[in-house]
C-alpha cells in the first residue's frame, strides 16, 4: 500500500511539473518514418514528440497532462524540420555586409540581387552597385567568376574606380582581387603577397587559398562585433527562411580565432532565441595555422565539447581539408584533366592530412573531407582505407564533403569502404554547362555530383548549400538533385537523378545519419525531438519539378511555432 501511494505521488508530481500538451493537427503529417509514413496530428511537450497519429488517438496525452489541440496548420504539411549538414554561419555574416553579384540570383533579408551571366553586364552593375555605396569603407561585392564575367584584376578594377576603394570576392569565397585604393585602405603589402607561397599576385591583386586566408584579418570592419552580428542575424533568418532547424557548421573558426567565434556564434544563437540548433565542427586548417599539433587540437575539441553542448554546440566531427575550390577551377583532377592544362591544389600535404586524420579518428570523431575533384576522391578514399586497415572502426560515417565530381568506380569503393556523400548538387546547376566548354569537357562535367549512382548502390548521400555556394534552401537543393537542370535550362547528366523520396530523405532522416543525429532529429516520431517544417503544399503531390516552389510557412524549434516573416 505504501509502495502504491509513493508510486501514485511521483506521478502526480510528474504531472504537475511537466508542461502540458499541443497537439498539432495538419492536413497531412510526413514523418519520414516508413513504419507511419503519414498522419493528420502530432503531439509534443517539453520540445519531444510524444505521439504521432490522428488528434481523436492523441487526446490520451491531453487527458493525462492537460493541454491544447492546436489547428493553425490545418491546411498545411507538416515535415520533418529540415537540415543543413554544411553550412559556414561566419560567411554569410561575413557577406552578407556586401552586395551580391553572381551568375544567379539572389534572395537575401538583404535585398534582391539579380544575376549577371556577361562580363559587360557584370561591369555594369558592379559601377552601379558601387555607386549605391554610401559608407567609408571600402565596397565589396561578392559572387564574381572569371568564366561569366571574364578575366578582372587590379588594373581593371583601377579603371573602372580610380578614386573608389573596391574588392570583388570570388563565387567561392577562396579568391578576393582588390583594386589598389582597397590594398591600400586595408593596408595589405606586397609582403603580404610574397608570404603567400604562390597563391597571392601583387601586381594582379588577387589573392587566392592560403593566400587570402593570411590577409583575412586585414579585411577588420567585416569582423567588428556590430557588423559580424548583423551578419549574423542574416544568417539565421536565411536558416528560417530555408525551413532549417539544424545546421552543421564545418569550419571553425574560418573567420578569425574560434575560441571568438564560438562564444559569439553561442551568444547570437541563444540571445535570439532562434528556431534551430548550431553544431560548429573544428577542421584541420585552423589547427595547422594556429600550430597546434593532432593531439593537441583532439583536447582542445574535447574541451569545446564540454563546454558548448547546447543550442549551439561542438559535437564528435572533425574536417580535413583535401583540394581546391570547384568554383575556382582548383579541384585536383585526375586525367585527362583540366581543358588548359593547369592542375588544382592540394591544400593540406598528405603527411600532416594523415596525421591528424589518425588522431582524430582514433579518438572516435566521425572525419569530413573537404573534397571535390576525382583526384582528390581518390586520395580521401585512400586514407580511409589506411585508417581503416591501422585501426578499424564499425559505423564510422567517414563523408566526403561536396563531392563535384568523381567515377562510377568510385562510388563502389565508397560503399566498400562504408563512407557516405554530403555533396552539393548545385554545382551541377551553376557549373555544368559552362565547365563543359571551358574547363573538363561534356562528358565529367555533365555527371557533376554523380549521386544516381550512389542511390543505385545504396550509399548513403545528404545535400548541402555550403552557404553561400549554393542558396540555404534544402528544397532548392533536392530540386537541383531530382531534376539536374543547369542555370541555362538544359537538363544533363540524367542517369544521375535521384529518386523523389530520396531527395526528400536527404534533407530530413538521412541527413541526420550523415551527422550522426538521427535518433534526435530528421523524422517525426516519439521520442524526437519536435522539430517541424510547415509548407503550403505537399512534396509528393507537387512532384520533383515543383520542389523549389513550394512556399514555407515556417518551422517549428523544439514545439515553438516560429513564422516566417514577410
Amino acid at each position: 500500500m505504501r509502495t502504491l501511494f509513493i508510486s501514485l505521488m511521483l506521478a502526480a508530481s510528474f504531472a504537475a511539473q511537466a508542461e502540458p500538451v499541443t497537439i498539432f493537427t495538419a492536413k497531412s503529417v510526413i514523418t519520414m518514418e516508413p513504419a507511419q509514413a503519414r498522419a493528420s496530428a502530432v503531439a509534443v511537450a517539453d520540445g519531444i514528440i510524444l505521439g504521432v497519429g490522428t488528434e481523436e488517438s492523441l487526446q490520451v496525452w491531453i487527458d493525462a497532462r492537460g493541454g491544447q489541440v492546436d489547428r493553425r496548420f490545418q491546411d498545411k504539411i507538416i515535415m520533418p524540420g529540415f537540415i543543413d549538414p554544411h553550412v559556414h554561419p561566419s560567411l554569410p555574416a561575413i557577406l552578407t555586409q556586401l552586395a551580391f553579384l553572381a551568375p544567379d540570383d539572389w534572395s537575401l533579408p538583404t535585398g534582391e540581387f539579380p544575376g549577371a551571366k556577361t562580363p559587360a553586364d557584370y561591369q555594369t552593375q558592379l559601377q552601379n552597385l558601387a555607386a549605391q555605396h554610401t559608407s567609408d569603407t571600402p565596397f565589396g561585392a561578392w559572387g564574381y567568376h572569371e568564366l561569366w564575367h571574364g578575366k578582372v584584376r587590379r588594373q581593371d578594377l583601377d579603371a573602372w574606380f580610380p578614386s573608389q576603394a573596391v574588392f570583388i570576392w570570388q563565387r567561392s569565397f577562396h579568391e578576393v582581387i582588390f583594386n589598389t585604393k582597397a590594398l591600400e585602405a586595408f593596408g595589405i603589402t606586397q609582403a603580404d603577397a610574397e608570404r603567400a607561397h604562390g597563391e597571392a599576385n601583387w601586381a594582379s591583386g588577387h589573392f587566392w587559398e592560403n593566400g587570402l586566408f593570411a590577409i583575412i584579418p586585414k579585411l577588420s570592419y567585416l569582423f567588428e562585433p556590430n557588423n559580424y552580428l548583423a551578419g549574423t542575424a542574416n544568417f539565421l533568418e536565411m536558416v528560417h527562411r530555408g525551413g532549417v532547424t539544424t545546421a552543421v557548421d564545418m569550419g571553425l573558426g574560418i573567420s578569425g580565432n574560434p575560441h571568438t567565434e564560438l562564444a559569439m556564434l553561442d551568444k547570437v544563437v541563444t540571445s535570439s532565441h532562434a528556431p534551430m540548433r548550431l553544431v560548429l565542427t573544428p577542421v584541420i586548417s585552423k589547427f595547422i595555422q594556429m600550430g597546434i599539433p593532432p593531439d593537441a587540437a583532439v583536447e582542445q575539441t574535447a574541451k569545446w565539447r564540454e563546454q558548448y553542448d547546447g543550442q549551439v554546440s561542438v559535437r564528435d566531427h572533425f574536417k580535413l581539408m583535401v583540394d581546391g575550390a570547384i568554383f575556382s577551377a582548383l579541384a585536383q583532377f585526375g586525367a585527362p584533366g583540366y581543358l588548359d592544362g593547369h592542375e588544382g591544389v592540394w591544400l593540406v600535404p598528405e603527411d600532416p592530412l594523415y596525421e591528424y586524420a589518425r588522431a582524430f579518428w582514433k579518438a572516435g570523431y566521425q572525419l569530413h573531407a573537404h573534397s571535390n575533384g576525382d583526384a582528390a576522391t581518390q586520395r580521401t578514399l585512400d586514407l580511409l582505407e589506411r585508417l581503416l586497415a591501422e585501426h578499424p572502426r564499425w559505423d564510422h560515417r567517414f563523408a566526403l564533403e561536396h563531392f563535384a565530381y568523381s567515377r562510377e568506380t568510385q562510388s563502389r569503393r565508397i560503399k566498400e569502404l562504408g563512407a557516405i556523400v554530403s555533396a552539393n548538387p548545385y554545382y551541377h546547376y551553376i557549373l555544368s554547362d559552362i565547365y563543359s566548354t571551358d574547363q573538363i569537357g561534356p562528358t565529367r562535367a555533365e555527371q557533376m555530383v554523380r549521386l544516381g549512382s550512389l542511390e543505385r548502390l545504396g550509399v548513403p548521400f545528404t545535400f548541402h548549400s555550403d552557404s553561400p555556394m549554393a542558396p540555404l534552401e534544402p528544397l532548392t537543393l533536392a530540386w537541383t538533385a531530382a531534376n539536374r537542370e543547369t542555370i541555362n535550362g538544359n537538363r544533363t547528366g540524367q542517369d544521375e537523378r535521384v529518386s523523389l523520396d530520396a531527395a526528400l530523405r536527404a534533407i530530413t532522416i538521412d541527413a541526420a545519419w550523415a551527422v550522426g543525429m538521427e535518433h534526435e532529429i530528421g523524422s517525426i516520431t516519439a521520442g524526437k525531438k519536435a522539430d517541424f517544417v510547415v509548407l503550403e503544399q505537399d512534396p509528393y503531390e507537387v512532384g520533383a519539378e515543383g520542389f523549389r516552389d513550394i512556399p514555407i510557412w515556417g518551422t517549428v524549434f523544439e514545439g515553438r511555432p516560429a513564422p516566417i516573416r514577410h
